[in-house]
């Protein structure tokens, strides 16, 4: 008997099509499936989200939220990391030790927490516009002590360039500096960020947000509504398009000189950064400062949820000097 080659050749392409099929299948509807589940989440913790944990003030047409408890000599400011879903959740565990000593202020740049998403690019000069008028509308003035973590210290670093009388002192929290940018890879990390962002939109993203990834102390309805911030917001636009503006930030803040403020910086053991030498390059920022510190921590990136009790204890000794 001899075989028909194109029944042959027919047949073969009706298995394949029914295996990619099959494929499909496969993949897309576990995805359906988060993406439903998703969904309902996202109306079940709406509620959650109509009660804000800070003051909200409008800024440019648009609701920011500022946290500030809290009285003291001191006015710590602190200022949140790329990407921090909730801010004002995520520096809780070292705050609540010193907000019976000074006046704790959490800023929510537009894209974080409480405060609104907004499309526009994100320049850092407009950033700090920002966050200088929001805590005016909450009627905090300076002069502060800025508390940044990861790459808000570009911000810190600004503020102090700008308006020296407004800044008392900056506590690094693992903070970002100029030089911390020359090898990054921008490009990789948009498509990292363009990746997540599509995981929010399909839900993925909810199981990134277990008990155990969220910051130390925080209670069980507080760790609902931390899900609930990141599963609506997390990696939004307003987010990657600051991210877009670091560069920019970093060209500034070089042309304008280092500023000559007392300065406490506590750094992690670098394991969850992008730069190889990013313990050295704290050091050697501080080594050009009349009065600037390095404390190294045997910790990740989140130095504020790794090792609170000792920041803590820093920052006091450190303001009490001042």
């Amino acid at each position: 008997m001899v075989s028909d080659p194109v029944a042959s050749k027919v047949w073969q392409m009706n298995v394949f099509a029914k295996r990619m099929q099959m494929a499909v299948v496969a993949v897309l509807l576990p995805l359906l499936t988060v993406f439903a589940y998703n969904k309902v989440k996202l109306q079940e913790e709406a509620p959650l989200l109509e009660r804000p944990l800070g003051q909200m003030v409008e800024v440019d047409g648009h609701r920011m939220c500022v946290y500030a408890q809290g009285e003291g000599e001191h006015t710590l400011v602190f200022l949140s990391g790329s990407g921090t879903a909730s801010p004002i959740l995520d520096f809780k565990s070292l705050y609540s030790l010193l907000q019976d000593e000074y006046r704790i202020v959490v800023i929510e740049k537009f894209g974080y927490g409480f405060s609104d998403v907004v499309s526009s690019e994100r320049p850092f000069d407009t950033i700090l516009r920002q966050d200088r008028e929001a805590l005016a509308a909450i009627g905090v003035s300076g002069p502060y002590v800025l508390c940044p973590h990861s790459m808000s210290g570009l911000e810190a670093i600004l503020w102090a360039q700008k308006h020296p009388s407004e800044v008392e002192a900056i506590v690094g929290l693992d903070m970002a500096l100029p030089r911390s940018y020359d090898e990054f890879d921008f490009d990789g990390t948009l498509r990292l960020e363009r990746l997540a962002a599509l995981g929010r939109e399909l839900g993925v993203v909810r199981f990134f947000y277990g008990d155990g990834s969220l910051p130390e102390g925080l209670s069980d309805d507080e760790k609902r509504l931390y899900r609930a911030i990141a599963c609506r917001a997390a990696v939004n636009e307003t987010i990657v398009n600051e991210g877009l503006a670091v560069p920019d930030a970093c060209r500034e803040i070089d042309a304008g000189g280092k500023p000559d403020v007392p300065m406490l910086m506590f750094t992690s053991d670098g394991s969850q950064t992008r730069a190889d030498n990013w313990i050295e390059l704290q050091h050697d920022y501080a080594a050009g400062l009349s009065n600037a510190s390095v404390v190294e921590l045997d910790c990740g990136h989140y130095v504020h949820n790794f090792e609170q009790e000792r920041i803590a204890s820093g920052i006091r000794e450190f303001l009490g000097s001042l």
